[in-house]
């Protein structure tokens, strides 16, 4: 697991001060001086920001925020890359331009040595590499961030790809793991608007998120998955994997000589069919999602090779989305509703996937589901852009404040790259249309009569669950009333602010009580002339004088560096 600890604010802990200080170099380089500002960092490491220049580059002040941020993260290495990119799939914590901005994000970085590779595979095996492998290419295939693919021969004579993960990548997320979770505990401690999204609880599932994707294990069950759902299917193939030969930080899987999906010569030179590999690889993903509800999440042209015989084969799961049955449901009936031209309908179908603070009046987000169904489906299906369908709804969400769930939003992302990959293949191709087969039997399979007594059976289990467990807990209600043992608790909201400000001016206070005991006290030893003197004043007396001027003009300076007397 990674090992990640709270950075001691009160202690003023300096542990990583060298990463922290780039970081903060790298957010100041980049024009986000003011949020760091806002985050009152220099009352916790003033000493490295004593040795940052704040001045902005002159580049940068030419470009949007998001593209600042973008930039930011890219520079700021493996750990930050990876929390905008699942950034990019949360649009109930960030703006829509944000999400566009951070799907940008790359990761390429250049390989590490041979002799690492080898390093590794002892580490993890025992063994030497040329015990396990009949060749083992010292040049990778492919090299990210986290890991890099190297193509291997087994001794069997099986060819394989084996992803190696970053010698001492783990050590370097914790570091920058541990520095994301303080400046998440200062946002929200100083920046009101930040709290509400709880900045914390973001990191720690952050956290938890990049723990499974650094752990290959995760990727390789996802691929096994994946593999299990279209074992019958002539037109799928997902690769094997080698479980003898993976661990948390090596994964072996088949090695497939394929043609990337959109590379149009080489599809044309073999002799595959455009159009459909572009049906195909539509019906893929939205049997991934309408069927078995676990899907590649990530279906961009270079995780989707062409194969012989026009078959698709996915490739790196490393990212995989669950989509439940029911909100698969309850996004079939929105979809439903909106191409009915029933704004009422949809507006509910929209809250019930999503949440929210406050709901929303139903009137105004009908007529925005209203104005949102008229500027698209009345025109014809094949004229539909998913992708621009996507951004408009997410608008339309974020206007109402309503939050999209990550899955949710990971399948609607996953139909909009199929889309754009199918139409570079077939520009007349009609995802609608392909949609259509899916939409209906989902909708159909809850009349199917195993469902409907399977339904009835639930309710009818939970409602005598219901009836039996209701008594007690009335009966425990009442015990506790008898006894005085009932509480209630109440959680204050948007004082902690407040609670800091009165806190500044309670310990200001102090300090200056004590400044003056110093003073009155100095001066009666001075006049009483207590020994030892010096030049006939008492030596305890001039210290203590000393004492209370140097407290005094620290107090002066803390205000003032604050910008208010």
């Amino acid at each position: 697991m990674l090992s990640i600890r709270k950075i001691g604010v009160i202690s003023r802990t300096y542990r990583h001060l060298a990463r922290y200080r780039q970081i903060l170099t790298i957010l100041f380089k980049y024009g986000f001086g003011d949020l760091l500002e806002m985050l009152k960092i220099d009352q916790y490491i003033e000493v490295g920001l004593q040795m940052i220049s704040k001045k902005r580059a002159e580049r940068a002040e030419k470009l949007t925020r998001p593209q600042r941020l973008r930039m930011a993260f890219e520079e700021l290495g493996p750990t930050y890359i990876k929390f905008g990119q699942i950034l990019s799939t949360r649009p109930d914590l960030i703006p829509v331009e944000f999400i566009d901005e951070l799907s940008k994000l790359q990761d390429d970085v250049a390989p590490f040595g041979f002799s690492e590779v080898s390093d590794v595979i002892e580490s993890e095996f025992g063994a030497l590499h040329g015990d396990l492998f009949e060749s083992l290419d010292e040049t990778p295939l492919a090299s990210a961030s986290i890991g890099q693919v190297h193509r291997a021969v087994l001794k069997n004579g099986e060819e394989v790809a084996v992803k190696f993960q970053r010698p001492g990548i783990r050590r370097i997320i914790e570091v920058d793991l541990e520095i994301m979770l303080h400046l998440a505990t200062l946002a929200e401690r100083h920046i009101e608007e930040l709290s509400l999204h709880r900045p914390v609880k973001i990191i720690e599932e952050f956290a938890r998120t990049l723990e499974k994707e650094i752990d290959y294990r995760n990727e390789a069950t996802n691929m096994e998955r994946a593999s299990r759902h279209f074992l019958n299917s002539p037109y799928v193939y997902i690769p094997n994997v080698y479980r003898e030969m993976t661990t948390s930080l090596v994964l072996t899987t088949e090695f497939i000589e394929g043609i990337k999906i959109t590379d149009i010569a080489k599809l044309d030179a073999a002799g595959l069919d455009r159009k459909l590999i572009a049906a195909r690889g539509a019906e893929l993903v939205l049997s991934q999602i309408f069927d078995h509800g676990f899907f590649h999440a990530d279906p961009h042209p270079g995780n989707v090779f062409a194969l012989p015989h026009n078959v698709i084969c996915l490739l790196d799961f490393g990212m995989a989305g669950v989509v439940d049955r029911q909100t698969r449901e309850d996004f079939v009936d929105l979809v439903d509703s909106v191409v009915r031209q029933n704004e009422s309908r949809a507006a509910q179908m929209l809250l019930k996937l999503t949440s929210w603070e406050e709901e929303p009046q139903m009137r105004m987000l009908e007529r925005e589901v209203a104005d949102f169904m008229g500027r698209h489906f009345y025109k014809p299906l094949k004229e539909l852009e998913f992708s621009r369908l996507l951004r408009e709804l997410l608008e339309l969400a974020t206007n109402f404040r309503l939050r999209i769930p990550p899955d949710i939003f990971l399948m609607l992302k996953a139909i909009s790259t199929v889309e754009s990959v199918v139409r570079i293949l077939d520009p007349e191709f009609d995802i609608i249309a392909q949609a259509a087969p899916f939409i209906q039997r989902v909708k159909l399979e809850r009349f199917k009569p195993q469902r409907v007594a399977g339904d009835v059976i639930d309710t009818a289990s939970r409602l005598i669950q219901f009836l039996q467990q209701f008594p007690k807990d009335l009966l425990q209600l009442a015990n506790l009333i008898r006894q005085q043992r009932l509480s209630l608790q109440i959680e204050h909201k948007g004082l902690q602010k407040m609670l800091s400000t009165h806190d500044q001016i309670s310990n200001r206070l102090s300090f200056s009580i004590i400044i003056a005991a110093l003073i009155i006290g100095s001066a009666l030893i001075v006049i009483s002339e207590t020994p030892p003197l010096i030049f006939g004043i008492s030596l305890i007396g001039i210290i203590l004088f000393l004492a209370a001027a140097i407290m005094g003009i620290w107090l002066l300076v803390a205000i003032l560096r604050k910008g208010r007397l």
